[in-house]
């Protein structure tokens, strides 16, 4: 196996070996993948269907709709209610990424065994993305199950951060 090309990227990771609750992380990856269904969220498809937000800037738009998910999570927190999440048992941070996979920074996979897991992508807005992966090395593993909506998000971080790397590797030569 030739080794993957990876990209620097500081994100954490909460994980299980997925054959330890199969329904529960199942049950859980496919909320995560709702999470855009929100009532916020299903307000604003409707209104999209009827032609209601037409004249309306989408940035704007997604910006006031942003605005409303922080109040209801300053909501949440005073209120001191957390979302209901399946309990991982082991933590790691994420020092590499690439597009279909990613290196944590200690030794804590065993190779062959599949896991599930939640990333936490720091993207705008900042949300967990549920994962099934296997490790290939202790360190190393290959993603095998993301959400279509997860996956480009996960592109376009990785594009950033390589973004980032030549326009630092560029200042430096300067």
């Amino acid at each position: 196996m030739s080794s993957p090309r990876l990209v620097p990227a500081p994100i954490s990771l909460l994980f299980s070996e997925a054959s330890q609750n199969p329904e529960e992380y199942e049950r859980e990856y496919q909320s995560l993948s709702e999470s855009d269904d929100d009532p916020i969220n299903q307000w604003l498809k409707l209104a999209k269907a009827r032609g209601e937000t037409s004249e309306t800037d989408p940035v704007l738009l997604q910006l006031v709709v942003e605005l409303h998910r922080k109040i209801d999570a300053l909501e949440m927190f005073l209120k001191d209610e957390t979302p209901k999440r399946v309990p991982l048992v082991s933590e790691a941070k994420i020092e590499s990424i690439g597009f279909e996979y990613f290196k944590i920074e200690e030794p804590l996979f065993e190779e062959g065994k599949k896991y599930y897991g939640r990333i936490e992508m720091p993207v705008h807005p900042k949300r967990d993305i549920g994962v099934f992966f296997e490790a290939e090395s202790p360190t190393l593993a290959r993603l095998i199950r993301m959400h279509e909506r997860d996956e480009k998000e996960w592109g376009a971080y990785l594009t950033a951060r390589e973004r980032v790397l030549i326009r630092e590797a560029r200042e430096k030569r300067s």
